[in-house]
């Protein structure tokens, strides 16, 4: 909104003109969103705790965290969502189709990890709504998008393949568009429900890769720097790094209360959402194999659990200790802090890896 009352403004005072640079909106919606988190988050950690809205431990989980973890506020996840709302709506151009398409994910997402949440809550348990109708309310959300996605494509690449590192390709792929683009977020908004199960862990990665995606859409949407770069242009991704210089925002200031020993877990309302909207920038973007590469802590944590489901129902055997992976770290004897910052470690490097597409082809 603000994006239009300071172009209307510079008829009358040419100094506002300044607001239209993409480059300054990208700051200011990060900031923007830091600030709101920072005071949100306080007032929502205060509501929690006196409504006594605590995450519920598993029982099977690491015997550390029945201590821990035990009365720490969950739902923190809406502290993300909203900041990032506000500053969207502040600093982006909202006729921009992809700005509402994203909006849409994070919201519709969220709702889905809020009522898995409120049912944790309600019932005093870790188990909220079943896995198979958690994972059918995603599918509807994610086809809806995509489908809508592929109905307003009117370009080739937009519909297209790309390989990082490789030069001139894109496949096409049509209808097969859909069911890809599905399994994408989906499984990224799985995953990263996944991983949040320490304290800062999910969260990090998130902000590094939302990050490299303010880059990418940046350059992605500037005519000049695509051709410059040998990488595909597109219009009106530009707008996404506001949406996701929000994210950086918004996910440092619950890193402020999340980081170890965290007052506040994101909960299912905020991992849900997250990777579902870091996966349809992703698909936006056409980046969906660089998405994997900088997630690839996501994709471990997912992978983990998938093989430790298939061994122990084919073999009868364990092949960790203790699935998501970070736990199985703990099983070996390693402190929570020290898994944590070795994974935003790596998740860094593989950012770099990914960012590294923009130039190696």
């Amino acid at each position: 909104m603000l994006y239009y009352l300071f172009e209307y403004l510079t008829q009358y005072y040419t100094g506002f003109d300044v607001f239209k640079y993409l480059t300054l909106r990208i700051i200011l919606s990060s900031l923007t969103a830091l600030v709101v988190s920072l005071i949100v988050g306080s007032f929502v950690l205060n509501f929690l705790e006196s409504k006594g809205v605590y995450q519920s431990i598993r029982d099977d989980g690491p015997e550390s965290h029945l201590t821990t973890k035990v009365n720490t506020p969950s739902m923190g996840g809406t502290i993300i969502i909203f900041s990032i709302f506000f500053s969207t709506i502040l600093w982006a151009d909202i006729y921009n189709d992809n700005v509402w398409i994203l909006l849409f994910v994070l919201f519709a997402f969220g709702a889905v990890g809020l009522y898995d949440d409120y049912k944790k809550y309600i019932h005093s348990t870790s188990d909220g709504i079943s896995g198979k109708k958690k994972l059918i309310l995603q599918i509807i959300i994610a086809a809806a998008v995509t489908v809508y996605i592929y109905l307003t494509s009117f370009h080739t690449i937009d519909l297209s393949l790309t390989i990082p590192f490789v030069k001139d390709f894109a496949l096409y792929m049509g209808l097969f568009f859909i069911p890809w683009t599905i399994f994408v977020i989906v499984g990224s908004s799985n995953a990263v429900n996944l991983t949040d199960g320490l304290d800062g862990l999910a969260i990090l990665p998130c902000i590094l890769i939302a990050s490299a995606f303010v880059l990418f859409s940046y350059v992605q949407g500037n005519f000049n720097l695509a051709n410059y770069l040998l990488i595909p242009y597109l219009p009106e991704v530009s707008e996404i790094a506001i949406f996701a210089s929000a994210i950086v925002g918004s996910g440092l200031g619950f890193l402020w209360y999340n980081s170890y020993p965290a007052q506040i877990f994101m909960g299912d309302v905020g991992s849900l959402s997250l990777g579902a909207i870091l996966a349809t920038i992703a698909v936006l973007l056409r980046l969906e194999f660089v998405y994997a590469i900088m997630g690839g802590v996501f994709v471990a944590e997912a992978l983990s659990v998938m093989i430790q489901v298939f061994s122990y129902k084919m073999f009868g055997k364990r092949v960790f200790k203790m699935s998501p992976i970070h736990h199985h770290f703990e099983k070996e004897g390693w402190h929570e802090s020290k898994i944590i910052v070795r994974f935003w470690v790596i998740t860094f490097v593989l950012v770099l890896i990914g960012l590294s597409s923009l130039k190696i082809r």
